[in-house]
């Protein structure tokens, strides 16, 4: 009888194996792409690539909204004092620095080229139209929020709801260029990752000198506040034609190397507080996303476990090839996170051991264990399934 033959139990035991060895896999596959960085760190797809990547593609497009952890460089082109298109920020993406915050690729860069796609590009950038955005485009905004409010202290940004406006003005050009029928087929299986919460949390928050939300709301109500705003725009976008959403929650925000550096936790330790005051947010996106199922069978919306993943590397650091958890590659002060990494400065030099570039991002090692677990995981890391089999429906 084979080994995996037999009662439900058993097959649960075989299916459990069965993900591990295909994750463990993965993850010897990660660590190649990751060490070979001189060959891959900024596959940015060259024609030829290009072409290779589509015809492999697994969906038509993938569309990314969201904040710094994704931004592809749309805040280059606004009047904003987060930016990132300087050096260090680039040292191992091909053609140096290009607004992304991090030392190489981001999680959606990552994602998409697990799903054969090529980089989707900054909405805001003038060479994105016609052809260049078939493919996907990225919305997200540094020091964006689900609220218009957070992050103003930073100066322009496209908020959440600006995000969803651009996104219906690639809509009206990608009308123009396919048809309706067309384009109606190409959104219900292209799929949108959405990144959004950190931002209202510690630049909104956490930052009682130039917000008074956390005097008007109790942590409860403000996580509800978000919940249902998001939940308006997802139901925007959803109302535009897309039908296969990834909402990916919060990162453990305490454990950043700008809250450790802030002198609230113990050498070593994450700052308890912060955690505890985002977790309902996490909570409240994964009950949402059951509800939106519920709610709209002909659509699937995935809720992607960040503060989950995030937690089992700060854990198991050395199983993922990481030596260093609580503090910056690049950056000044306490943990490298007092102030983040500033042009020219000189970074670390063993970056892929590192899991943040700098006080508030994650390294492109990071990045890639992190769009892994998304694509493959379990449902632990993405529920009720994962961006692999979500591409196959």
């Amino acid at each position: 009888m084979h080994a995996c033959m037999g009662g439900k139990k058993m097959v649960a035991i075989c299916n459990d194996r069965l993900w591990l060895a295909n994750y463990t896999i993965g993850m010897v596959f990660t660590m190649i792409l990751i060490n070979s960085s001189s060959m891959v760190a900024g596959m940015g797809f060259g024609e030829s690539a290009a072409a290779a990547a589509a015809a492999a593609a697994q969906v038509p497009a993938m569309f990314a909204f969201g904040d710094s952890l994704i931004d592809a460089g749309n805040n280059n082109f606004i009047s904003s004092i987060a930016k990132s298109n300087y050096y260090p920020y680039g040292i191992d993406f091909r053609g140096g620095p290009s607004g992304r915050f991090t030392n190489g690729r981001t999680f959606v860069d990552m994602l998409g080229n697990l799903l054969g796609l090529p980089y989707a590009p900054a909405f805001a950038d003038p060479n994105t139209k016609g052809n260049r955005m078939l493919r996907g485009v990225n919305y997200a905004s540094a020091a964006a929020g689900i609220l218009d409010e957070t992050g103003r202290h930073y100066g322009d940004r496209y908020t959440l709801s600006r995000q969803v406006l651009n996104f219906e003005t690639t809509l009206n050009q990608l009308r123009t260029m396919m048809g309706g029928t067309n384009l109606t087929q190409y959104l219900a299986k292209s799929i949108a990752v959405l990144v959004f919460g950190s931002n209202d949390y510690i630049n909104n928050y956490l930052m009682p000198s130039f917000y008074s939300s956390s005097y008007t709301y109790t942590p409860l109500a403000f996580a509800n506040l978000l919940l249902n705003r998001y939940a308006t725009q997802i139901l925007a976008l959803h109302g535009l034609g897309l039908r296969k959403f990834v909402l990916v929650g919060i990162g453990p925000l305490g454990c950043i190397p700008n809250q450790r550096a802030s002198g609230k936790a113990q050498p070593g330790r994450c700052v308890d507080n912060v955690n505890q005051i985002l977790g309902s947010f996490n909570q409240g996106l994964r009950s949402l996303v059951t509800q939106l199922n519920n709610n709209h069978p002909g659509a699937i919306f995935v809720y992607g476990n960040a503060y989950g993943a995030f937690g089992d590397i700060l854990n198991n650091p050395a199983a993922y090839g990481f030596s260093v958890i609580d503090r910056a590659c690049c950056g000044i002060g306490r943990n490298q996170g007092q102030i983040t990494c500033l042009p020219f400065a000189v970074p670390c030099s063993n970056r892929n051991q590192y899991m943040f570039w700098d006080a508030f991002h994650p390294t492109e090692a990071a990045n890639a264990v992190l769009a892994w677990r998304a694509f493959n995981g379990p449902p632990s890391d993405s529920y009720p399934i994962n961006v692999q089999q979500m591409a196959l429906i």
